[in-house]
């Protein structure tokens, strides 16, 4: 969370990052409630996201984050016209590894909470533009906009295709994507970053 954070600090260009979890954990969006996420969480790790939308299992799932700079000119775009490209890009590399991919229709993702019967888990309901496998939500995400950037975070669950479907999807996303290591710089940033919100039981609990 805090590497996501201190990318959308500082990255001059668009950044897609794949990561994965330690243990079984569970993460919650910046305006969730502590006590919500607690109880479902159970014996789980728990952090809250700065990101919006609701509450994701995490574990075997591919979870990856998106940074468009505020100077990159798809920044002008709308949040959801930004979420359909990039999910767009998702179904299209998995359509490539022979999936039936397809993305659904319905609420916009701001409006899942107000949603009929909506229960604070992401994966529950699939709102617009999300991406369904067989009928199956397997790929959501939640945004957040600053005057530095937009952040992305998604998580990709119930499909497995080792490195090949983030290298595909980083390819629908960009004719010519540049792996890069993380910086020093970066990883500084983070840790402050992280001794600040991700790591302070004050940040979990807030609300």
């Amino acid at each position: 969370m805090a590497i996501d954070e201190a990318l959308l600090h500082t990255t001059p260009l668009p950044v897609l990052r794949f990561y994965r979890w330690n243990g079984p954990s569970v993460s919650f969006g910046y305006f969730g409630q502590f006590e919500k996420a607690r109880r479902c969480a159970a014996s789980r790790t728990l952090v809250r996201r700065w990101t919006g939308g609701g509450i994701v299992f995490h574990g075997d799932d591919l979870t990856y984050s998106i940074v468009i700079p505020a100077s990159d000119l798809i920044f002008a775009d709308t949040p959801m016209s930004i979420y359909e490209k990039v999910h767009c890009a998702l179904r299209d590399a998995l359509v490539s590894l022979k999936q039936h991919a397809v993305l659904a229709s319905g609420v916009e993702p701001g409006a899942a909470a107000s949603a009929r019967g909506y229960n604070g888990h992401c994966f529950a309901n699939p709102v617009c533009a999300d991406v369904i496998v067989n009928g199956r939500k397997i790929a959501g995400a939640a945004q957040r906009r600053t005057r530095w950037g937009l952040l992305q975070q998604g998580s990709i669950q119930n499909v497995n295709h080792g490195k090949q479907l983030a290298q595909r999807f980083a390819r629908e996303l960009s004719a010519i994507p540049n792996e890069r290591s993380l910086t020093e710089h970066i990883l500084e940033r983070a840790q402050k970053i992280s001794e600040q919100k991700y790591a302070n039981q004050a940040w979990l609990r807030m609300r």
